[in-house]
C-alpha cells in the first residue's frame, strides 16, 4: 500500500502558505473614528476635511492643516516664526524638556505650538494664530503666550480683526509658573484690544483644555466651536474622580456649554470660513465709531438675527446665546 506521506509533504504548510500571501503594507491608511469607533480610509477622510462621513466627528487637524483650510490660498504671511523656548528651569522628567524642544522642532518642522501671522478669510484681511496640538500638545508656555500678545498689537496697530484656533492640553508644565503667567499676560493683550476697539474671535476646537481655555480663549469677543469639541479646565475623569459623582451626558462637550451659555455658536468646519467672514464684516465697524464690545455686539447680533429667520431650525450653526 503506497503511504501519502510525500504527497503530505509537498503541501506548503499553513504558516508557509499565510508567509506567500502577506503584503507589506504602509502604516497610516486607516483611522479609527473616536466618536463612533467607523475604521475610515484616510485619504477619504482627508478630503471630507478630516471630518468622520459618518458621524461628523471633528478629527484635530494640524496648524498648517488649519490654515489651508481656513485662509485664501497664496494669502498666509507667517510672523513671529523665529522665537523658541527656552529651558530657564533646566526641567527633566523622561528626557530634559530642552531634547524634547529640539526634537519636536525637527519632527513638526516649526519652532513652537502657535503659528501666527497674517492672511485674508474670503477677501478679508485678518491676524490669524493657531494652536498645534502636534507640538508638545498645543501647550502654551512662554513663546506661545508672547506670539499670541504680538498677535494682539498686531492686530492693534494694522486695525485688523485678530482670529484664534485653540487645540491645546493647556499651560506648560515644564515651564512651571512662567508658562501660568501667560494666561494672565494673554488677557491683558486682548483686554487691550478690545479698548482700542478691536474684535477678536476665538475658535475653540477638540481639544481645547487647562490654562488655555481658563485665559484668552474664552475672553474674545466672540467665542465659537467645533461640533463635540472637548472643552474645559481639568479633564472629565479627574473631576468625576474628584467629586465621585456621574458626570451628565456630554459633559464638557462643545454642545454641552452651548446650553450652558459659555459659547456663541456652533459651526461646522466647513462652514468656518463663510461664518468668520460674515463675523467680520458685521464686527468691523469704522474703528473710531465703535470701542470696546460695539464691534463684537454688532457680530453677534448677526448671529442673533439669523437664529431668528429660522426658529424651527436648531442646527448647531444657528444656536446662539446673545448674553456673551
Amino acid at each position: 500500500m503506497a503511504s501519502s506521506k510525500p504527497e503530505e509533504e509537498a503541501k506548503p504548510s499553513r504558516i508557509s502558505r499565510l508567509r506567500f500571501k502577506k503584503k507589506d503594507m504602509p502604516g497610516g491608511l486607516w483611522m479609527k473614528c473616536e466618536g463612533c469607533t467607523t475604521t475610515i480610509y484616510r485619504k477619504e477622510l482627508e478630503e471630507k476635511g478630516m471630518v468622520c462621513p459618518k458621524c461628523r466627528f471633528h478629527f484635530t487637524l494640524p496648524g498648517p492643516a488649519r490654515i489651508q483650510a481656513t485662509l485664501d490660498d497664496g494669502s498666509w504671511t507667517e510672523l513671529f516664526a523665529d522665537l523658541t523656548s527656552l529651558d530657564r528651569l533646566n526641567f527633566v522628567d523622561s528626557v530634559p524638556y530642552a531634547e524634547k524642544i529640539e526634537r519636536t522642532v525637527k519632527r513638526t518642522g516649526q519652532n513652537e505650538a502657535l503659528l501666527c501671522g497674517t492672511g485674508e478669510i474670503q477677501g478679508r484681511p485678518v491676524v490669524l494664530a493657531v494652536l498645534d496640538f502636534r507640538f508638545l500638545g498645543g501647550s502654551m508656555g512662554e513663546v506661545v503666550g508672547e506670539k499670541i500678545a504680538l498677535a494682539a498689537e498686531t492686530a492693534q496697530a494694522q486695525r485688523l480683526p485678530l482670529v484664534f484656533f485653540t487645540s491645546s492640553g493647556g499651560a506648560r508644565m515644564h515651564e512651571g509658573m512662567l508658562s501660568l503667567m501667560q494666561m494672565a499676560k494673554t488677557c491683558s493683550a486682548l483686554a487691550e484690544l478690545s479698548d482700542a476697539g478691536g474684535l477678536s474671535i476665538c475658535v475653540m476646537t477638540n481639544p481645547t483644555t487647562g490654562g488655555v481655555t481658563a485665559s484668552f480663549a474664552s475672553v474674545c469677543d466672540l467665542t465659537l466651536a467645533e461640533p463635540g469639541a472637548l472643552i474645559g479646565f481639568a479633564g472629565p475623569r479627574v473631576i468625576a474622580s474628584t467629586i465621585r459623582q456621574e458626570l451628565p451626558p456630554g459633559f464638557q462637550r462643545a454642545e454641552f456649554l452651548m446650553e450652558k451659555g459659555q459659547l456663541d455658536a456652533i459651526v461646522s468646519r466647513e462652514d468656518l470660513p463663510g461664518m468668520l467672514a460674515k463675523l467680520i464684516d458685521y464686527g468691523t465697524a469704522s474703528w473710531q465709531e465703535y470701542a470696546g464690545r460695539g464691534r463684537a455686539n454688532a457680530a453677534l447680533k448677526l448671529l442673533e438675527d439669523e437664529r431668528q429667520k429660522a426658529p424651527g431650525d436648531s442646527s448647531p450653526e444657528q444656536a446662539v446665546d446673545g448674553a456673551s
